[in-house]
């Protein structure tokens, strides 16, 4: 009889939902289904761990017993929150009683699993405020707890293909698809142009995420265009096309192998005048993700996202603490690295309405960023952007235009606090997507 029950607890399996078995993926399915019974369309995008919560949260209706589960993190964040919770508030008028945000767990198993877990309680019976929301050094009494483990309205971040605000199209890099044939290695560069000279108008610089963060020189093969004449007085720059042809033919995936037809170019030949770059993945121990801007001599792949016609504006609301306290609430995790998302973070991010004069602020003092940076041209933004060295003048720059940004969302919140800014953006968010629906 659940009515002689008070409490769950418990650690249920984790397995994310890339690496769950054909088994676990049908038992999520069976379980995360509509009143109609038909698995939701996020269910296939969903940790293991989520069916204990509805399997809990349809146990509790009707009931007094409270859940506590022991979960990873990465329900909490990301796609994943609207794919597993939005279904348990809807259809059983759930909410979070107290939370654990993220901490490192080492299993007292003899095969150590390093992993990051939260800890949710929930229930459907009345449970009025304050809640408790822990982190490893403090515990708060809040009004409420979101699906983000943060203090805010209870909204649900869906994947959105355009962005919510009049803002330039945020887009992927090129993917080379080549086997590596198109790409020139850094210690291959000087020899390569020994041999083909008449390649040099056709090498461009190719930045992924690390070579961007840690300054790291890669260069490829920009053929685009290129006449077949000209292509066939470079033999070195043949050999290259051909060998790419081949692994393309060689590859199991039907698209890879389409890509034949067209061997000497990238999968996506994106190369905009100017843009703007923002890496797909970097380390959650630095305050601000490291952006910048680039001009076509520098060909971006698909590990990182790029903003074509970006102006300073856009560098100056991107870079500021206030996009960063969104991007750390609501992005996915890769370990416990920042995992950007354009359908998440930055479609969905609630830019201010500046008047010109604050507009213009928040432009100069995006230059006053790029300015400080230009003073160490040989640190990498890896140096610039660690805690420990980052440069006074950088920290400050960075400071004022976080100020400027803002002002100029009409000072809604205390800006020494995170978990206040987002907030507020929480509910501009949803005034903006009411107001779009």
């Amino acid at each position: 009889d659940k009515h002689k029950l008070n409490y769950i607890m418990g650690n249920p399996p984790f397995a994310g939902y890339s690496l769950q078995s054909k088994t676990q993926k049908e038992d999520i399915l069976s379980v995360y289904v509509d009143e109609k019974g038909k698995p939701y369309k996020t269910a296939g995008k969903i940790d293991y761990v989520s069916g204990w919560y509805w399997k809990a949260a349809q146990l509790m209706q009707g009931t007094g017993i409270r859940t506590a589960l022991v979960s990873t993190n990465s329900i909490t964040q990301g796609e994943q929150v609207a794919g597993v919770w939005k279904p348990l508030y809807d259809r059983f008028g759930i909410h979070i009683d107290f939370a654990h945000r993220t901490f490192h767990w080492d299993s007292e198993a003899s095969i150590k699993a390093h992993v990051h877990c939260v800890i949710v309680g929930f229930s459907v019976a009345e449970n009025p405020a304050p809640k408790r929301l822990f982190t490893s050094d403090q515990m708060q009494q809040v009004n409420n707890i979101n699906a983000y483990l943060i203090e805010a309205p209870n909204v649900f971040i869906e994947s959105r293909t355009k962005s919510l605000c009049d803002v330039p199209l945020m887009t992927t890099g090129n993917r080379p698809a080549d086997g590596g044939h198109l790409i020139i290695e850094a210690d291959e560069y000087e020899g390569f142009i020994a041999k083909e000279p008449a390649a040099i108008p056709y090498i461009k610089k190719l930045v992924g995420s690390e070579e961007f963060i840690n300054n790291k020189k890669r260069w490829c093969l920009w053929l685009v265009g290129i006449s077949p004449g000209e292509l066939r007085k470079m033999p070195e720059v043949l050999k290259r096309v051909e060998l790419c042809r081949a692994a393309r033919l060689a590859s199991p995936d039907k698209g890879r192998q389409k890509l034949a037809e067209k061997p000497t170019v990238f999968r996506e030949t994106l190369n905009p005048a100017s843009f703007l770059i923002v890496p797909k993945v970097s380390s959650e121990r630095r305050r601000y993700i490291p952006i910048g801007f680039f001009d076509e001599n520098t060909i971006s792949t698909d590990l990182n996202f790029i903003i074509p016609n970006a102006n300073l504006y856009h560098f100056g609301i991107l870079t500021s603490n206030v996009h960063m306290a969104w991007m750390r609430a609501v992005c996915g995790r890769l370990k416990s690295d920042y995992r950007y998302s354009k359908e998440i973070v930055y479609n969905n991010f609630p830019w201010p309405e500046p008047t010109e004069e604050q507009k213009a602020k928040i432009e100069a003092t995006a230059q006053a960023i790029l300015d400080a940076r230009a003073l160490y041209p040989d640190s990498s933004l890896a140096d610039l952007y660690d805690e420990l060295t980052m440069p006074p003048e950088l920290r400050t720059a960075h400071q004022k235009n976080d100020r400027a940004v803002w002002e100029a969302y009409g000072k809604a919140w205390d800006i020494t606090s995170e978990s206040d800014c987002v907030a507020a953006l929480m509910k501009r968010y949803q005034a903006l997507a009411a107001a779009s629906a």
